[in-house]
Protein backbone atom coordinates (compact mmCIF):
# COMPACT_ATOMS: atom_id res chain seq x y z
CA UNK A 1 0.00 0.00 0.00
CA UNK A 2 1.17 3.53 -0.79
CA UNK A 3 2.24 5.13 2.51
CA UNK A 4 1.88 8.72 1.24
CA UNK A 5 -1.81 9.06 2.22
CA UNK A 6 -1.01 7.79 5.73
CA UNK A 7 1.84 10.30 6.13
CA UNK A 8 -0.65 13.10 5.49
CA UNK A 9 -2.82 11.99 8.44
CA UNK A 10 -1.87 14.15 11.48
CA UNK A 11 -2.55 11.24 13.83
CA UNK A 12 0.19 9.13 12.17
CA UNK A 13 2.67 11.94 11.47
CA UNK A 14 5.13 10.78 14.14
CA UNK A 15 5.24 7.10 13.15
CA UNK A 16 8.39 5.63 11.63
CA UNK A 17 8.28 3.92 8.23
CA UNK A 18 8.21 0.42 9.69
CA UNK A 19 5.28 1.29 11.94
CA UNK A 20 3.44 2.88 9.02
CA UNK A 21 4.02 -0.26 7.01
CA UNK A 22 2.81 -2.43 9.86
CA UNK A 23 -0.28 -0.20 10.15
CA UNK A 24 -0.91 -0.34 6.40
CA UNK A 25 -0.64 -4.12 6.43
CA UNK A 26 -3.25 -4.41 9.21
CA UNK A 27 -5.61 -1.86 7.68
CA UNK A 28 -8.22 -2.23 4.97
CA UNK A 29 -9.36 0.31 2.41
CA UNK A 30 -13.08 1.13 2.38
CA UNK A 31 -14.86 2.86 -0.49
CA UNK A 32 -18.14 4.64 0.26
CA UNK A 33 -20.78 5.74 -2.22
CA UNK A 34 -22.57 9.08 -1.68
CA UNK A 35 -25.02 8.93 1.27
CA UNK A 36 -23.72 5.54 2.37
CA UNK A 37 -23.68 5.02 6.15
CA UNK A 38 -20.28 4.31 7.66
CA UNK A 39 -21.22 4.27 11.37
CA UNK A 40 -24.67 4.02 12.89
CA UNK A 41 -25.48 5.43 16.33
CA UNK A 42 -26.15 2.74 18.91
CA UNK A 43 -24.30 -0.03 17.11
CA UNK A 44 -21.23 -1.62 18.68
CA UNK A 45 -18.06 -0.84 16.74
CA UNK A 46 -14.77 -2.69 16.51
CA UNK A 47 -12.96 -0.55 13.92
CA UNK A 48 -11.45 2.91 13.72
CA UNK A 49 -11.66 4.77 10.40
CA UNK A 50 -9.32 7.37 8.89
CA UNK A 51 -10.64 9.54 6.05
CA UNK A 52 -8.22 9.47 3.13
CA UNK A 53 -10.42 11.24 0.56
CA UNK A 54 -13.90 12.77 0.48
CA UNK A 55 -16.08 14.20 3.26
CA UNK A 56 -18.35 12.68 5.91
CA UNK A 57 -21.31 14.15 7.77
CA UNK A 58 -21.57 13.38 11.51
CA UNK A 59 -24.97 13.60 13.21
CA UNK A 60 -26.70 12.54 16.42
CA UNK A 61 -30.32 11.52 16.82
CA UNK A 62 -32.48 13.75 19.03
CA UNK A 63 -36.13 12.76 19.14
CA UNK A 64 -37.24 12.48 15.53
CA UNK A 65 -34.54 14.71 14.07
CA UNK A 66 -30.84 14.29 13.29
CA UNK A 67 -28.66 17.00 14.84
CA UNK A 68 -25.64 17.83 12.61
CA UNK A 69 -22.43 17.71 14.64
CA UNK A 70 -19.60 18.11 12.13
CA UNK A 71 -18.28 17.69 8.61
CA UNK A 72 -14.99 15.78 8.53
CA UNK A 73 -12.52 15.43 5.70
CA UNK A 74 -9.15 13.88 4.82
CA UNK A 75 -6.92 13.20 7.83
CA UNK A 76 -9.83 13.04 10.29
CA UNK A 77 -10.45 10.00 12.50
CA UNK A 78 -13.88 8.50 13.23
CA UNK A 79 -15.08 5.83 15.64
CA UNK A 80 -12.11 5.94 17.99
CA UNK A 81 -14.08 6.23 21.25
CA UNK A 82 -16.30 3.22 20.63
CA UNK A 83 -13.27 1.14 19.64
CA UNK A 84 -11.21 2.02 22.69
CA UNK A 85 -14.05 1.63 25.20
CA UNK A 86 -15.91 -1.15 23.43
CA UNK A 87 -19.20 0.70 23.73
CA UNK A 88 -21.91 1.62 21.16
CA UNK A 89 -21.32 4.36 18.62
CA UNK A 90 -22.45 7.79 19.85
CA UNK A 91 -23.14 9.27 16.40
CA UNK A 92 -24.08 8.36 12.86
CA UNK A 93 -21.58 9.05 10.03
CA UNK A 94 -22.56 9.23 6.35
CA UNK A 95 -20.60 9.93 3.21
CA UNK A 96 -21.46 13.27 1.58
CA UNK A 97 -19.93 12.23 -1.72
CA UNK A 98 -17.61 9.41 -2.80
CA UNK A 99 -15.17 8.75 0.04
CA UNK A 100 -12.14 6.57 0.66
CA UNK A 101 -11.28 5.46 4.19
CA UNK A 102 -8.80 3.32 5.99
CA UNK A 103 -10.31 0.79 8.42
CA UNK A 104 -8.21 -0.36 11.37
CA UNK A 105 -9.55 -3.10 13.62
CA UNK A 106 -9.38 -2.79 17.39
CA UNK A 107 -6.70 -5.45 17.94
CA UNK A 108 -4.39 -3.86 15.37
CA UNK A 109 -4.94 -0.39 16.84
CA UNK A 110 -4.16 -1.57 20.36
CA UNK A 111 -1.04 -3.29 19.07
CA UNK A 112 0.26 -0.04 17.55
CA UNK A 113 -0.73 2.03 20.60
CA UNK A 114 1.18 -0.37 22.86
CA UNK A 115 4.42 0.31 20.98
CA UNK A 116 3.86 3.97 20.17
CA UNK A 117 2.92 6.07 23.24
CA UNK A 118 3.06 9.26 21.15
CA UNK A 119 0.30 7.86 18.93
CA UNK A 120 -1.82 7.14 22.03
CA UNK A 121 -1.27 10.72 23.19
CA UNK A 122 -2.28 12.12 19.80
CA UNK A 123 -5.37 9.93 19.79
CA UNK A 124 -6.32 11.12 23.28
CA UNK A 125 -5.97 14.74 22.16
CA UNK A 126 -8.27 13.98 19.22
CA UNK A 127 -10.81 12.33 21.50
CA UNK A 128 -10.69 15.14 24.08
CA UNK A 129 -11.15 17.85 21.48
CA UNK A 130 -14.02 16.04 19.82
CA UNK A 131 -15.76 15.39 23.15
CA UNK A 132 -15.49 19.06 24.12
CA UNK A 133 -16.89 20.17 20.79
CA UNK A 134 -19.70 17.61 20.78
CA UNK A 135 -20.63 18.24 24.40
CA UNK A 136 -20.74 22.01 23.86
CA UNK A 137 -23.00 21.62 20.84
CA UNK A 138 -25.29 19.10 22.52
CA UNK A 139 -25.48 21.18 25.70
CA UNK A 140 -26.90 24.03 23.63
CA UNK A 141 -29.23 21.58 21.91
CA UNK A 142 -30.26 20.20 25.30
CA UNK A 143 -31.04 23.71 26.54
CA UNK A 144 -33.15 24.41 23.46
CA UNK A 145 -34.98 21.09 23.84
CA UNK A 146 -35.62 21.81 27.53
CA UNK A 147 -36.80 25.30 26.62
CA UNK A 148 -39.18 23.81 24.07
CA UNK A 149 -40.55 21.36 26.64
CA UNK A 150 -41.02 24.10 29.21
CA UNK A 151 -42.58 26.42 26.62
CA UNK A 152 -45.06 23.72 25.65
CA UNK A 153 -45.88 23.12 29.31
CA UNK A 154 -46.22 26.85 29.93
CA UNK A 155 -48.55 27.23 26.94
CA UNK A 156 -50.66 24.35 28.26
CA UNK A 157 -50.79 25.85 31.75
CA UNK A 158 -51.71 29.32 30.48
CA UNK A 159 -54.26 28.03 27.99
CA UNK A 160 -56.52 26.56 30.69
CA UNK A 161 -57.19 29.79 32.62
CA UNK A 162 -57.20 31.82 29.38
CA UNK A 163 -59.87 29.53 27.91
CA UNK A 164 -61.84 29.79 31.15
CA UNK A 165 -61.74 33.59 30.93
CA UNK A 166 -62.86 33.56 27.29
CA UNK A 167 -65.84 31.28 27.93
CA UNK A 168 -66.82 33.13 31.10
CA UNK A 169 -66.70 36.51 29.40
CA UNK A 170 -68.95 35.14 26.63
CA UNK A 171 -71.38 33.86 29.28
CA UNK A 172 -71.30 37.24 31.04
CA UNK A 173 -72.17 39.00 27.80
CA UNK A 174 -75.36 36.91 27.56
CA UNK A 175 -76.08 37.28 31.26
CA UNK A 176 -75.87 41.07 31.06
CA UNK A 177 -79.05 41.12 28.98
CA UNK A 178 -80.79 38.75 31.42
CA UNK A 179 -79.75 40.97 34.34
CA UNK A 180 -81.08 44.10 32.60
CA UNK A 181 -84.43 42.44 31.93
CA UNK A 182 -84.65 41.06 35.47
CA UNK A 183 -83.83 44.48 36.97
CA UNK A 184 -86.43 46.17 34.77
CA UNK A 185 -89.06 43.60 35.75
CA UNK A 186 -88.22 44.09 39.44
CA UNK A 187 -88.59 47.85 39.12
CA UNK A 188 -91.93 47.44 37.34
CA UNK A 189 -93.63 45.57 40.18
CA UNK A 190 -96.86 47.40 41.09
CA UNK A 191 -98.86 47.73 44.32
CA UNK A 192 -100.78 44.54 43.59
CA UNK A 193 -97.51 42.61 43.62
CA UNK A 194 -96.46 43.79 47.08
CA UNK A 195 -97.79 43.08 50.55
CA UNK A 196 -99.97 45.81 52.13
CA UNK A 197 -97.33 46.80 54.66
CA UNK A 198 -94.58 47.42 52.05
CA UNK A 199 -92.30 44.83 53.62
CA UNK A 200 -91.49 43.40 50.17
CA UNK A 201 -89.45 46.44 49.15
CA UNK A 202 -87.39 46.10 52.29
CA UNK A 203 -86.90 42.40 51.51
CA UNK A 204 -85.68 43.24 47.99
CA UNK A 205 -83.17 45.73 49.36
CA UNK A 206 -82.04 43.20 51.98
CA UNK A 207 -81.61 40.54 49.29
CA UNK A 208 -79.33 42.87 47.33
CA UNK A 209 -77.12 43.44 50.38
CA UNK A 210 -77.18 39.74 51.24
CA UNK A 211 -76.17 38.87 47.67
CA UNK A 212 -73.07 41.08 47.90
CA UNK A 213 -72.15 39.66 51.31
CA UNK A 214 -72.43 36.03 50.22
CA UNK A 215 -70.55 36.68 46.97
CA UNK A 216 -67.60 38.01 48.99
CA UNK A 217 -67.40 34.86 51.16
CA UNK A 218 -69.32 31.89 49.70
CA UNK A 219 -69.69 28.97 52.13
CA UNK A 220 -68.00 25.59 51.76
CA UNK A 221 -70.69 22.90 51.65
CA UNK A 222 -70.48 19.15 52.01
CA UNK A 223 -71.16 17.59 48.54
CA UNK A 224 -74.13 15.57 49.82
CA UNK A 225 -75.63 18.59 51.56
CA UNK A 226 -75.12 20.72 48.45
CA UNK A 227 -76.87 18.08 46.31
CA UNK A 228 -79.86 17.96 48.67
CA UNK A 229 -80.10 21.75 48.67
CA UNK A 230 -79.95 21.88 44.88
CA UNK A 231 -82.83 19.41 44.58
CA UNK A 232 -84.98 21.53 46.92
CA UNK A 233 -83.99 24.72 45.09
CA UNK A 234 -84.82 23.24 41.68
CA UNK A 235 -88.26 22.25 43.00
CA UNK A 236 -88.90 25.80 44.29
CA UNK A 237 -87.77 27.48 41.07
CA UNK A 238 -89.79 25.07 38.93
CA UNK A 239 -92.91 25.72 41.02
CA UNK A 240 -92.46 29.46 40.44
CA UNK A 241 -92.13 28.94 36.69
CA UNK A 242 -88.38 29.57 36.28
CA UNK A 243 -87.22 28.05 32.98
CA UNK A 244 -84.14 25.75 33.10
CA UNK A 245 -83.90 25.96 36.92
CA UNK A 246 -80.80 23.74 37.32
CA UNK A 247 -78.15 26.42 36.67
CA UNK A 248 -79.65 29.19 38.87
CA UNK A 249 -80.38 26.58 41.56
CA UNK A 250 -76.73 25.49 41.65
CA UNK A 251 -75.56 29.12 41.81
CA UNK A 252 -77.93 30.08 44.62
CA UNK A 253 -76.93 27.01 46.63
CA UNK A 254 -73.26 27.83 46.06
CA UNK A 255 -73.98 31.19 47.70
CA UNK A 256 -75.43 29.41 50.73
CA UNK A 257 -79.18 29.71 50.19
CA UNK A 258 -81.60 26.81 50.52
CA UNK A 259 -85.12 26.47 49.16
CA UNK A 260 -86.92 26.84 52.50
CA UNK A 261 -84.97 29.98 53.39
CA UNK A 262 -85.74 31.64 50.08
CA UNK A 263 -89.39 30.56 50.27
CA UNK A 264 -89.73 32.35 53.61
CA UNK A 265 -87.92 35.46 52.33
CA UNK A 266 -90.22 35.65 49.29
CA UNK A 267 -93.41 35.31 51.35
CA UNK A 268 -94.02 39.11 51.56
CA UNK A 269 -94.46 39.29 47.79
CA UNK A 270 -98.12 39.09 46.88
CA UNK A 271 -98.06 36.73 43.89
CA UNK A 272 -96.13 33.88 42.34
CA UNK A 273 -95.39 36.15 39.40
CA UNK A 274 -93.75 38.71 41.70
CA UNK A 275 -91.76 36.00 43.44
CA UNK A 276 -90.71 34.69 40.02
CA UNK A 277 -89.45 38.18 39.07
CA UNK A 278 -87.47 38.51 42.31
CA UNK A 279 -85.95 35.05 41.97
CA UNK A 280 -84.94 35.70 38.34
CA UNK A 281 -83.25 38.94 39.42
CA UNK A 282 -81.55 37.25 42.36
CA UNK A 283 -80.35 34.28 40.26
CA UNK A 284 -78.97 36.56 37.52
CA UNK A 285 -77.15 38.68 40.09
CA UNK A 286 -75.71 35.65 41.88
CA UNK A 287 -74.57 34.03 38.61
CA UNK A 288 -72.95 37.28 37.47
CA UNK A 289 -70.98 37.58 40.68
CA UNK A 290 -70.00 33.91 40.47
CA UNK A 291 -68.72 34.34 36.92
CA UNK A 292 -66.74 37.43 37.94
CA UNK A 293 -65.20 35.34 40.71
CA UNK A 294 -64.21 32.69 38.16
CA UNK A 295 -62.54 35.32 35.99
CA UNK A 296 -60.67 36.61 39.03
CA UNK A 297 -59.52 33.10 39.94
CA UNK A 298 -58.34 32.42 36.38
CA UNK A 299 -56.46 35.73 36.26
CA UNK A 300 -54.89 34.92 39.61
CA UNK A 301 -53.80 31.54 38.24
CA UNK A 302 -52.14 33.26 35.28
CA UNK A 303 -50.34 35.53 37.74
CA UNK A 304 -49.11 32.50 39.70
CA UNK A 305 -47.79 30.87 36.52
CA UNK A 306 -45.97 34.06 35.48
CA UNK A 307 -44.50 34.30 38.98
CA UNK A 308 -43.34 30.68 38.70
CA UNK A 309 -41.66 31.45 35.37
CA UNK A 310 -39.84 34.40 36.92
CA UNK A 311 -38.79 32.25 39.87
CA UNK A 312 -37.64 29.46 37.57
CA UNK A 313 -35.64 31.65 35.20
CA UNK A 314 -34.39 34.12 37.85
CA UNK A 315 -35.18 37.06 35.60
CA UNK A 316 -33.88 40.46 36.76
CA UNK A 317 -31.58 38.82 39.32
CA UNK A 318 -27.84 38.39 39.60
CA UNK A 319 -26.44 34.99 38.52
CA UNK A 320 -25.32 34.27 42.08
CA UNK A 321 -27.54 35.18 44.98
CA UNK A 322 -29.56 33.96 47.91
CA UNK A 323 -31.83 31.17 46.74
CA UNK A 324 -34.99 29.81 48.34
CA UNK A 325 -34.51 26.16 47.35
CA UNK A 326 -38.13 25.18 48.00
CA UNK A 327 -39.44 28.04 45.84
CA UNK A 328 -37.17 26.90 43.00
CA UNK A 329 -38.39 23.30 43.26
CA UNK A 330 -42.03 24.41 43.35
CA UNK A 331 -41.59 26.62 40.27
CA UNK A 332 -39.96 23.66 38.51
CA UNK A 333 -42.92 21.40 39.38
CA UNK A 334 -45.30 24.05 37.99
CA UNK A 335 -43.35 24.24 34.74
CA UNK A 336 -43.29 20.45 34.44
CA UNK A 337 -46.91 19.85 35.46
CA UNK A 338 -47.95 18.62 31.97
CA UNK A 339 -45.03 16.15 32.10
CA UNK A 340 -46.20 14.86 35.48
CA UNK A 341 -49.29 13.15 34.15
CA UNK A 342 -52.39 12.38 36.17
CA UNK A 343 -50.95 9.00 37.12
CA UNK A 344 -47.97 10.52 38.98
CA UNK A 345 -48.56 11.56 42.58
CA UNK A 346 -46.18 14.22 43.93
CA UNK A 347 -45.43 13.94 47.64
CA UNK A 348 -43.58 16.80 49.32
CA UNK A 349 -41.71 16.87 52.61
CA UNK A 350 -40.46 20.35 53.46
CA UNK A 351 -39.08 21.77 56.71
CA UNK A 352 -40.87 24.54 58.58
CA UNK A 353 -37.83 26.79 58.13
CA UNK A 354 -37.20 27.29 54.42
CA UNK A 355 -33.51 26.66 53.64
CA UNK A 356 -31.75 29.46 51.80
CA UNK A 357 -28.32 29.15 50.25
CA UNK A 358 -26.06 31.20 48.02
CA UNK A 359 -26.21 29.63 44.55
CA UNK A 360 -26.66 30.04 40.82
CA UNK A 361 -30.45 29.89 41.02
CA UNK A 362 -31.25 29.22 37.37
CA UNK A 363 -28.64 26.45 37.24
CA UNK A 364 -30.09 24.74 40.31
CA UNK A 365 -33.46 24.73 38.58
CA UNK A 366 -31.81 22.87 35.69
CA UNK A 367 -30.77 20.23 38.24
CA UNK A 368 -34.32 19.86 39.58
CA UNK A 369 -35.70 19.82 36.02
CA UNK A 370 -33.42 17.01 34.83
CA UNK A 371 -33.97 14.90 37.94
CA UNK A 372 -37.77 15.29 37.86
CA UNK A 373 -37.96 14.58 34.11
CA UNK A 374 -35.80 11.46 34.54
CA UNK A 375 -38.01 10.31 37.42
CA UNK A 376 -41.17 10.84 35.34
CA UNK A 377 -39.66 8.91 32.43
CA UNK A 378 -38.63 6.07 34.75
CA UNK A 379 -42.20 5.77 36.05
CA UNK A 380 -43.67 5.85 32.52
CA UNK A 381 -46.50 8.15 33.59
CA UNK A 382 -47.62 6.27 36.71
CA UNK A 383 -46.14 6.17 40.20
CA UNK A 384 -45.06 8.32 43.14
CA UNK A 385 -42.57 11.19 42.98
CA UNK A 386 -41.19 12.14 46.40
CA UNK A 387 -39.42 15.47 46.95
CA UNK A 388 -37.74 15.96 50.31
CA UNK A 389 -35.88 19.10 51.40
CA UNK A 390 -33.94 19.50 54.61
CA UNK A 391 -31.19 21.66 56.02
CA UNK A 392 -27.76 20.00 55.81
CA UNK A 393 -26.70 19.75 58.55
CA UNK A 394 -30.13 20.09 60.24
CA UNK A 395 -30.81 23.38 62.03
CA UNK A 396 -30.30 23.53 65.77
CA UNK A 397 -33.25 22.24 67.84
CA UNK A 398 -35.35 25.09 69.13
CA UNK A 399 -34.72 27.37 66.16
CA UNK A 400 -37.64 29.85 66.10
CA UNK A 401 -40.52 28.34 64.13
CA UNK A 402 -41.39 30.35 61.03
CA UNK A 403 -38.11 32.26 61.04
CA UNK A 404 -36.15 32.36 57.81
CA UNK A 405 -32.41 32.77 58.27
CA UNK A 406 -30.52 34.75 55.67
CA UNK A 407 -28.26 31.77 55.00
CA UNK A 408 -28.82 28.15 56.06
CA UNK A 409 -25.72 26.04 56.63
CA UNK A 410 -26.57 24.02 53.54
CA UNK A 411 -29.37 22.00 52.01
CA UNK A 412 -30.07 18.43 50.95
CA UNK A 413 -32.70 17.61 48.33
CA UNK A 414 -33.87 14.04 47.72
CA UNK A 415 -35.85 13.30 44.55
CA UNK A 416 -37.17 9.74 44.54
CA UNK A 417 -39.34 7.79 42.11
CA UNK A 418 -41.14 4.45 42.19
CA UNK A 419 -39.84 3.35 38.79
CA UNK A 420 -38.13 0.11 37.89
CA UNK A 421 -34.74 1.24 39.19
CA UNK A 422 -31.25 1.57 37.67
CA UNK A 423 -29.43 -1.71 37.02
CA UNK A 424 -26.32 -2.09 39.15
CA UNK A 425 -24.08 -2.68 36.13
CA UNK A 426 -24.84 0.79 34.68
CA UNK A 427 -25.20 2.77 37.91
CA UNK A 428 -21.51 3.71 38.00
CA UNK A 429 -21.72 5.22 34.50
CA UNK A 430 -24.91 7.28 34.64
CA UNK A 431 -23.02 10.57 35.09
CA UNK A 432 -20.70 9.98 32.13
CA UNK A 433 -21.23 12.29 29.13
CA UNK A 434 -23.19 10.66 26.29
CA UNK A 435 -24.00 7.57 28.34
CA UNK A 436 -27.69 6.70 28.20
CA UNK A 437 -29.85 3.63 28.64
CA UNK A 438 -32.61 5.15 26.52
CA UNK A 439 -33.23 4.25 22.91
CA UNK A 440 -31.29 6.05 20.20
CA UNK A 441 -32.71 9.54 19.82
CA UNK A 442 -34.59 9.43 23.13
CA UNK A 443 -31.80 11.08 25.10
CA UNK A 444 -28.45 12.75 24.54
CA UNK A 445 -26.83 11.17 27.59
CA UNK A 446 -25.96 14.63 28.92
CA UNK A 447 -28.78 15.23 31.42
CA UNK A 448 -27.15 13.68 34.49
CA UNK A 449 -23.70 14.82 33.34
CA UNK A 450 -24.98 18.41 33.36
CA UNK A 451 -26.55 17.82 36.78
CA UNK A 452 -23.25 16.66 38.25
CA UNK A 453 -21.36 19.53 36.58
CA UNK A 454 -23.68 22.07 38.20
CA UNK A 455 -23.49 20.35 41.58
CA UNK A 456 -19.69 20.26 41.32
CA UNK A 457 -19.67 23.96 40.47
CA UNK A 458 -21.44 24.58 43.78
CA UNK A 459 -18.92 22.31 45.61
CA UNK A 460 -21.77 19.97 46.42
CA UNK A 461 -22.23 16.25 45.96
CA UNK A 462 -24.79 14.02 44.31
CA UNK A 463 -25.48 10.41 45.26
CA UNK A 464 -27.86 7.78 43.94
CA UNK A 465 -29.45 4.76 45.55
CA UNK A 466 -31.58 2.46 43.46
CA UNK A 467 -33.54 -0.74 43.79
CA UNK A 468 -36.55 -2.06 41.90
CA UNK A 469 -39.46 0.19 42.84
CA UNK A 470 -37.43 3.03 44.33
CA UNK A 471 -34.63 5.26 43.03
CA UNK A 472 -33.37 8.30 44.97
CA UNK A 473 -31.03 11.04 43.81
CA UNK A 474 -29.68 13.04 46.76
CA UNK A 475 -28.16 16.48 46.13
CA UNK A 476 -26.27 18.14 48.98
CA UNK A 477 -25.22 21.77 48.57
CA UNK A 478 -23.20 24.05 50.84
CA UNK A 479 -24.50 27.36 52.15
CA UNK A 480 -22.16 29.40 49.97
CA UNK A 481 -20.67 29.12 46.46
CA UNK A 482 -16.91 28.65 46.80
CA UNK A 483 -14.76 31.43 45.29
CA UNK A 484 -13.21 30.74 41.92
CA UNK A 485 -9.50 30.20 41.89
Amino acid sequence: MDLAPLRRVPLFAGLADDELERLATAAETVELAPSAVLLREGEVGDSLFVVLAGELAVSKRSGVTDVPLAIVGPGEVQGELAVLEGRPRTATVRAIGPATLLSLRRDALLDVLGRQPELALALLRTIAGRLRSTESLLREREKLAALGTLAAGLAHELNNPAAAIRSTVARLATLAGEWDRASAALGALGPDDLDPDGVAREVAAALRDELDRRAAAPPVLDPLEAADREDAMVALLARLGVARPAEPAATLVAFGWDGNELDDMLAPFGSDEARHVVLAWLAAGALGRQLLGEIGAAAERIGEIVASVREYSYLDRAPVGEVDVIAGIESTLVMLRPRLKAGIEVRRSYPTVRPRIEAFGSELNQVWTNLVVNAADAMEGRGVLEVTVQADPPLEPGFPTGSEPTAAPGVRVDICDSGSGIPEEVRARIFEPFFTTKDVGAGSGLGLHIVRSIVDRHAGRIEVESAPGRTCFSVSLPGRVPPRT
